[in-house]
């Protein structure tokens, strides 16, 4: 990490979503690609549905979800110390590693994420709790970026509405009217990472270009968090 971790949580506080440049080197997120691709064409057919989240097309892998448990080695593989250090310090207390997770957003395939908010899914209290979004892929104008309003996390939780998407099924009620020149685009080299905070409104393009782009997303939580019963009933709804 080249910036201070004082001026990294700085900003993460104030807007929400941190851009954190050369996180792993190329042969580590080389390795990590070969590793998910001998998943899904390997062990994948053999874990439960649940497992992944599929495209409209019902082969291209969307999402692989749950790596923690279906593949403990590659999850602890890709733990930093270093990293697990700033986490701490941004989740206000003892981090503990949530989920592993892939966007793999596939070239000319990858469908597009409504905006969201990320505690309508982990509904926890207090709001502790952050996504590592790590590239494996160039992310550019074209195949997919996410995009942030920064400052966001600091109006608590809007409401929501199931969003019929696959993989992210609550969507933000009322589309927030901040011009897209506005809104902060995660581009990314290979290796690079966001960090953003679980209320941090976000959304994605989908992949119109001929170029992946598969995200590697690590969820922590701080161990001070509790489960939220209003948030928890509102997700359960919309996936009922």
């Amino acid at each position: 990490m080249k910036e201070s971790r004082e001026r990294l949580w700085e900003k993460y506080r104030e807007d929400g979503v941190i851009r954190v440049r050369g996180l792993f080197e190329t042969s580590e997120v080389e390795a990590f690609r070969r590793e998910l691709e001998r998943f899904i064409r390997e062990d994948l057919p053999g874990l439960p549905a649940d497992a992944c989240t599929y495209e409209e097309d019902g082969t291209t892998v969307r999402n692989l979800w749950r790596l923690e448990v279906h593949h403990p080695e590659f999850a602890q593989s890709v733990l930093r110390d270093d990293l697990v250090g700033l986490v701490g310090k941004l989740v206000n207390g003892t981090p503990q590693l949530a989920a592993v997770e892939t966007f793999n957003k596939a070239a000319r395939v990858g469908s597009a994420v409504p905006w969201h908010q990320d505690n309508a899914y982990f509904c926890r209290r207090p709001a502790d709790m952050l996504t590592v979004w790590i590239a494996l892929d160039p992310v550019t104008e074209m195949n997919g970026p996410v995009f942030y309003i920064k400052g966001s996390h600091r109006e608590g939780m809007q409401a929501t509405v199931p969003s019929g998407v696959a993989g992210n099924s609550m969507g933000l009620r009322d589309l927030p009217a901040v011009p897209v020149e506005e809104q902060f685009k995660g581009l990314l080299n290979p290796g690079d990472a966001l960090i953003h905070h679980c209320e941090t409104l976000h959304r994605s393009e989908p992949n119109r270009s001929d170029q992946s782009r598969l995200g590697l997303l690590l969820v922590y939580r701080g161990t001070h968090t509790e489960v939220d019963p209003v948030l928890r009933e509102a997700y359960q709804n919309a996936n009922s």
